[in-house]
């Protein structure tokens, strides 16, 4: 069996668990999440803890088994605690902006890139280098991050763009490097 898939995900106190078939709803105190699974897996709520099961030792239900056991224990942190990722704008002239809900990011561009976020995230500009995207869906926080950083992704050589924080950018030589 696979070690991932059975494990038990514990339900938090605060955090009601709806399941209707494949389609399982999270409800906690920071929002309400809803994701239809595969049909061959079968969860299930005993002695309050959520447990996925797989019909069979076939590769692609060993394959699900994990990955819905993983998706839901997500949802599960994600309505208890929430999600975010940071980045940072590394550049001169470089700078991010909040105005309202909406994200503004000069960096380098003749025009500025503008962020409207969708439904459930939200954006945080402590510095102006610097943006936080949190939100509850694990899934949505690091694709929205993902949008932002392909904006200007860091380069090479001088390390200017924007990158996660703590990324480490690989950084070549110039022209002169080697003589």
């Amino acid at each position: 069996m696979s070690r991932i898939g059975r494990t038990p995900i514990p339900i938090p106190a605060g955090v009601e668990v709806t399941i209707d078939g494949s389609v399982v709803r999270v409800k906690g105190p920071k929002g309400e999440l809803t994701r239809k699974f595969h049909p061959d897996m079968s969860i299930s709520i005993e002695n309050g803890a959520l447990h996925v099961s797989r019909p069979s030792d076939e590769r692609e239900h060993k394959a699900l088994h994990g990955l819905t056991r993983t998706l839901i224990a997500n949802m599960v942190e994600g309505v208890t605690k929430g999600y975010s990722k940071a980045l940072e704008l590394v550049g001169t002239g470089y700078r991010a902006a909040k105005t309202g809900q909406t994200l503004t990011l000069t960096v380098g561009y003749s025009h500025p890139v503008v962020f409207n976020p969708p439904q459930g995230i939200e954006f945080q500009v402590p510095a102006p280098n610097q943006i936080i995207v949190s939100g509850i869906d694990k899934e949505l926080v690091g694709q929205i991050a993902a949008n932002i950083r392909a904006v200007r992704p860091p380069e090479p050589y001088l390390g200017k763009g924007i990158k996660y924080v703590g990324e480490h950018i690989r950084r070549k030589e110039g022209k002169t490097g080697k003589k």
